[in-house]
Formats: structure tokens, sequence, C-alpha cells
């Protein structure tokens, strides 16, 4: 399998951007962007199922705000860890942390990432309101600059516990 075969057939579909205050990072981004209305979710132990992070069992957490499409944009502040957002706001502060595409199956997408290697970082499952749905993380920062992130989307979509503005 060559590099170019790895995610070929999979476009971005979401740009995720790590900020220490997700509040003061929805006003930024709604006065620039103009988009909204973001939909804010927390996720954590509590919601999610088999959190992993580094290859061990995980249990963070992280509010998070999705607006706009093709692609999306996802703002994310960690808050329980460690976390790979955590991580990388300790080594590179706010910003551009990963891009993300849509993906039929998290398993295959692992076994693939890593023959071709690229290692797992983090991941988590059961983001949708039936339990199913998750994302796993791959340790691509070196060929990429960025992480990228598989999601196997849920069959429904959870409400937000907010909206703003």
């Amino acid at each position: 399998m060559t590099q170019a075969q790895v995610l070929g057939g999979h476009p971005v579909i979401q740009v995720g951007i790590v900020v220490r205050d997700l509040e003061r990072a929805l006003e930024a981004h709604t006065r620039l962007w103009g988009i909204h209305p973001w939909r804010i979710y927390t996720y954590g132990p509590d919601l999610l199922t088999g959190l992993t992070y580094r290859g061990e069992p995980g249990r963070f957490s992280m509010r998070l705000a999705l607006a706009g499409e093709d692609p999306q944009l996802e703002l994310i502040e960690p808050l329980e860890g460690p976390s790979i957002y955590h991580e990388w706001l300790d080594r590179h502060g706010e910003g551009l942390h990963h891009v993300a595409i849509l993906v039929d199956s998290l398993e295959e997408t692992i076994a693939t990432m890593a023959a071709a290697g690229y290692g797992l970082l983090q991941a988590g499952y059961g983001f949708g309101p039936d339990g199913d749905g998750g994302f796993a993380y791959f340790d691509t920062e070196r060929d990429l600059s960025l992480i990228v992130e598989a999601i196997e989307d849920a069959r429904r979509i959870s409400e937000p516990e907010r909206v703003y503005p």
C-alpha cells in the first residue's frame, strides 16, 4: 500500500482547532467567519465508551463546538486529561490540531493506518444518542504537521447541550 492510498477517497470533512477557552473562541470565530449556530457538546467518560489514550484506557473529557460544513469547524477545549488536546496546547498552544475524514469502519481504518505506520493516539465511541459513532486520532504529525482523525458517524445526531449564539 502506498502512502497515497492510505487516506485516498476520503475528503476532509472537519477542521479541528484546540482552544483554552471555548467561550472566548466561539466569540472570535463567529466574528471572523460569520458562521453559526455552534452546537456545543461535552464528551467524556460519562457519555463515551472505549476511551483510549496512547494505548491505555483513557479518562479524558472535552467541550466542543461544531459549526458549518464542507468542512465543518470544530473548537475543542480540553477539560480532564491527560489527552492529546492537552499535549497539543502544551507543545503548540492554541490553533489547528487536526483534520477529520469520515470512514465506514473505525476498526478497519485503525488497522490500515497502523499498517502504514500511523499509530492510534486516542479514541472513543458512543457519541450518538443510540451509543454508536466513534472517533480515532492518528499520529500523523511528523508527516503532516497535524493530526488526522477518523470519524465513524452515528446513525442519528445527538441534541447539543446548548447552541451559540
